[in-house]
Order: C-alpha cells, then structure tokens, then sequence
C-alpha cells in the first residue's frame, strides 16, 4: 500500500506543470540590490500587452541614497589608474558576451526580433570593448602643452566632472544604457543612471553584469521609474555635477538647464544621437563629461640654470 502511494506522488511530480521561479527586478545602489525605499512597482509589459516583470518604482530617497554611494566611489574610481579603468571596462564586455543568451531573450520579450536582439548585444559588446581601449588613450590626445610668454611650464589636462545624473533612452532597453554609462566611467566619473521605463528588463540584468565585473561598489548606480517623477531630483540635487538627458522634450531639457544652474551643473543633451551608428560612439562623449585643467608650473632656477624667455 504504502509503495502504491509513493508510485502515485511521484507519477503526479512527473506530470503536475513546474511553476517558472520568476525573476525580482530591483534597484542597483552601491553594488547591492535593495528594493525601492517606497516600497512601490509597476508592471512591465511589451506590445502585447504581456506581464513581463514587476519593475520598482524607484522615489527621490533611491536617488539621494544613489547620490551618496556615488559620491563614496568618486575619489577611489577617479584615482584609479586609467588603464586598470579600462580593463574593468574590457571585463564587463567579457561579461556581457557571457551571458549573451539571457539578454537576447529579454530583448525578444520586449518586442525585439532574434536578429535585431542578438545586433544589438553584439554591438553592446563592441561599444564596451571600443571605451576600454579609449581610457588611457584620450588624455594623451585631448591634453595640450601651452606656449606662455613667461617662465612656466603651461599645460592643460582633463580630469573628471565627477557624479553624473544620467537619464538614459527611453526608447532603448540595452544600448542607449551602455552608451551613456561607459564614456562616464571611462573618464573616471561615477553616475546614477535611470533606465528605460518601458524596458527596464535587460537594465537591472546589466546590473548583475556589472556587479560581478570588478567594477567598486556605487561608480554605478541603476534605478527605475518614471522619468516625469524623478527628472527634477536629477536636475537640481545639489551634489550632482552634471546632468545627461537623452530624450527630445524641449520643456523638460528647459527645466533641466535652469535647475541645473543652481549649483552651475553641466548639462549634456543627447537627444539627437542614433546609439545604434557609427556617431553612437566617440572618445568626445568621453570629453562632454571633463573638465580641463591648466597648470602653470615654475622654471625658474632649476638645476641652477637662469631663468628662461
């Protein structure tokens, strides 16, 4: 009898549905995955109305909270030896191609065909890859040795604006993401970045990628919600020193430049670049986020010598 009953479970286990063990898309602040302070989400769904994903609804506590781990990580990331910045940034590439697969199907879900998804993942890759090689490369071109009728040496060298509010495509899940975060980070900045709210999937999934890509804690900070919620926290935090926009909504870019003026942040509007060319990528979108720095250092009496000119 009791092996009747036995046979008769597991008869039921072989043929009874498995419930599909659904993925929680939170937040990413200062390399962990809390759920919103607020406690609030909203449903992510495609073209066809699907359920994808309950997705956070990040508040204004998520973005101070962002703010302040990003702030944390500035002096360490920015300290960093550039070439060391773009070997972490050659690891996530090497991240991202491993786990190609699940980000081709979180394409596909949100109304991606296989082969405009497995384009877009590919060139995510490069874009990553072509950053990397970039970050000890583009001080040497941008920097500049000044002639001065004095007796100074006068040089003048980029270095990062440091935390970067980033309000990435809407109209992109994956690649507009990329393209904004990696020439922040490849110039030594942090960033907190808000992903699209219509596709946030692949964006908290690019979290994990960069959570296991040796990249600090807090040098990047990934929220999700409602642009017209959180854009005004973006534009008039006080310890933010820039602000990147990438949608063509001539009120909010208003908004963003006067809140903005507050504390003099830089604003940078990217709402007429196609991610997905050649133009999507450029060792400028590096310099929109620098500020030059001018030395002037003394010749006189070195080693003896008279001074010079």
């Amino acid at each position: 009898m009791h092996t009747l009953i036995l046979f008769k479970q597991q008869k039921m286990a072989t043929t009874e549905k498995r419930l599909e063990v659904l993925k929680t898309y939170k937040i990413y602040i200062g390399g962990q995955f809390p759920r919103t302070e607020s406690g609030r989400y909203y449903v992510a769904t495609n073209s066809k109305k699907e359920n994808l994903a309950n997705v956070c609804l990040g508040s204004r506590k998520d973005f101070r909270d962002a703010v302040v781990a990003a702030r944390n990580a500035f002096g360490g990331w920015s300290g960093r030896a550039a070439f060391n910045r773009g070997q972490i940034l050659y690891r996530i590439a090497e991240m991202l191609e491993g786990r190609k697969t699940q980000f081709i199907d979180e394409l596909i879900k949100q109304d991606a065909t296989r082969t405009q998804a497995e384009n877009e993942v590919n060139l995510c890759i490069d874009r990553l890859i072509y950053y990397s090689g970039w970050c000890d490369k583009f001080q040497q071109l941008f920097s500049s040795v000044n002639p001065v009728a004095s007796s100074h040496f006068n040089f003048s060298v980029p270095e990062p604006t440091g935390v970067v509010a980033a309000i990435a495509p809407q109209g992109d899940s994956l690649l507009g993401l990329v393209s904004v975060i990696a020439p922040i980070i490849a110039g030594g900045n942090t960033c907190i970045v808000l992903a699209s709210a219509t596709k946030p999937l692949c964006a908290v999934t690019f979290a994990e990628v960069l959570n296991s890509s040796d990249l600090p804690g807090g040098v990047v900070n990934i929220l999700t919600g409602k642009v017209a919620e959180l854009v005004t926290f973006f534009a008039d935090h006080m310890d933010v020193n820039a602000t990147v926009f990438c949608e063509a909504d001539t009120a909010t870019q208003k908004m963003i430049k006067e809140k903005s003026a507050l504390n003099v942040k830089r604003v940078v509007l990217y709402d007429k670049v196609k991610w997905a060319t050649a133009a999507g990528q450029s060792p400028y979108f590096i310099m929109d986020l620098q500020e030059i720095k001018t030395t002037w250092h003394p010749i006189e009496n070195i080693g003896g010598a008279k001074a010079g000119y």
